[in-house]
């Protein structure tokens, strides 16, 4: 053993002490308040009610459509023409029609089919290519009817044939040639089963020019312009938006935006949906059943603070004329009964800091620590007295910028799981750049901060 190994020695243990206090010691993270918002996830994925009713073939035929997918007919309206022969299509394919060619309205339908599915193409919902597809294909078909109505009193004329029949509208409405088994859905049937469409959910078209039985599903008529849309929701957001009444809506599908009424379901599943009523635009979405929306809500901006740094502090409440304030320096006090030695009453005048004011009790804020239950205070002026008694909870966080925890009232617009954002500008609460403790569990009231 040397001088050299004695200092050495020393120096170890006073380092692997210092380690173990620092690990064992919890540390004061300062945090600097900003301005700033919360980015909350309004996108949704809903599906959409209507007054759907679907309308059956009467007889066996082979089944021409005339009225467009998606587009409004009248009651007793055209729909479609049924061929119980099949000797129409072969008298209209012997007869001369001439030269058909596509209007500028008929070939821009067709490019904006185009492009939307391109737009929208997802791999992992392939089946969306086979919708398309036959979309196009029903298109092409009811144009080429169109074409057939228009030459088939002259094909009757020169063939003589029997056995077509003309298919009517029972009520005013837009023509969807497909159903998927949701049309008499109520809102009180949604369930989360539902929305997983990946794998259950089934759109199933109906081509024209083909062969059908006696009362199979044709097509189906919406009669009405309002319609709905519902998504789930966590129950106390669905609740606020109920409260207020409407929302404003953008449709993902083409940027439109358009108000909605809001009504909060809680289901039998368990779960809280809320759902969207309109009374436009049914047509534009009559090929859908769900909709990606984005509910626009104005964010709520203030003073973003952490959530660790909130805490919860228990304060007496004293009526407003029984404190004294100062305006030359804004500070405050009150008069508190104490007993001389020889029994006598006196007052004794204490600084107060104030924490909050209630301005519909008109009371203060005072901390307990300075206060104790029973105390008497009186006015300056008068015999007026007031015992302590009355707490109640404000919910704050712990200034720094005094080198001290200093405990500062905040007002909560809204909070997630990270960060809240709270009123600024507030005459007891925190101002932007302010510094605050990051972790309100790490000190103590008053506690000094180095």
């Amino acid at each position: 053993m040397n001088i050299g190994m004695i200092i050495f020695g020393v120096i170890f243990i006073y380092v692997v002490i210092c380690v173990i206090l620092f690990f064992q010691t919890n540390h004061i993270v300062r945090y600097q308040v900003k301005e700033g918002s919360l980015a909350t996830d309004n996108v949704y994925k809903g599906i959409i009610l209507r007054d759907e009713t679907v309308v059956y073939t009467k007889a066996a035929g082979y089944v021409n459509f005339y009225a467009r997918e998606g587009s409004r007919v009248g009651k007793n309206g055209l729909v479609y023409i049924e061929d119980e022969t099949g000797k129409l299509s072969e008298s209209i394919a012997a007869y001369s029609q001439g030269e058909n060619s596509l209007s500028d309205k008929e070939l821009a339908d067709f490019r904006s089919k185009i492009a939307e599915f391109s737009r929208e193409y997802d791999s992992s919902r392939y089946g969306s290519t086979y919708d398309c597809k036959y979309n196009l294909k029903n298109s092409v078909m009811k144009l080429a009817n169109a074409n057939m109505l228009s030459n088939i009193h002259s094909i009757g004329e020169n063939g003589g044939f029997s056995g077509v029949n003309y298919a009517y509208s029972p009520a005013t409405g837009i023509v969807s040639y497909w159903i998927d088994g949701y049309e008499e859905l109520t809102p009180s049937d949604v369930t989360e089963e539902l929305f997983e469409t990946n794998n259950k959910y089934q759109k199933n078209q109906i081509m024209g020019n083909t062969l059908m039985e006696a009362n199979e599903p044709v097509y189906k008529l919406s009669t009405n312009e309002n319609w709905s849309l519902i998504i789930p929701i966590e129950a106390e957001r669905g609740a606020k938006l109920q409260e207020e009444g409407y929302i404003k809506v953008r449709f993902l599908k083409n940027q439109y935006e358009s108000w909605a009424e809001t009504k909060l379901l809680n289901n039998s599943d368990g779960n809280t949906y809320l759902q969207l009523l309109f009374n436009n635009s049914m047509i534009t979405f009559a090929g859908e059943r769900f909709l990606e929306i984005e509910l626009i809500i104005e964010d709520e901006t203030g003073l973003k603070i952490p959530v660790s740094s909130i805490v919860q502090k228990e304060f007496f409440l004293i009526p407003e004329n029984f404190i004294i304030t100062n305006s030359t320096n804004g500070l405050a006090s009150i008069m508190r009964q104490s007993y001389m030695e020889n029994g006598d009453i006196s007052s004794e005048v204490l600084e107060v800091e104030i924490y909050n004011y209630d301005s519909e009790s008109k009371e203060y804020y005072l901390d307990s620590s300075v206060l104790n239950a029973g105390d008497i205070l009186t006015k300056k002026e008068g015999q007026e007295t007031f015992t302590v008694s009355k707490r109640a909870t404000l919910i704050g966080v712990y200034n720094m910028n005094k080198g001290y925890a200093d405990f500062k009232q905040i007002n909560i617009l809204y909070q997630n799981d990270e960060y809240a954002i709270v009123k600024s500008n507030t005459r007891y609460g925190l101002s932007v750049y302010d510094y605050i403790v990051l972790d309100a569990e790490a000190v103590s009231e008053n506690q000094f901060i180095q």
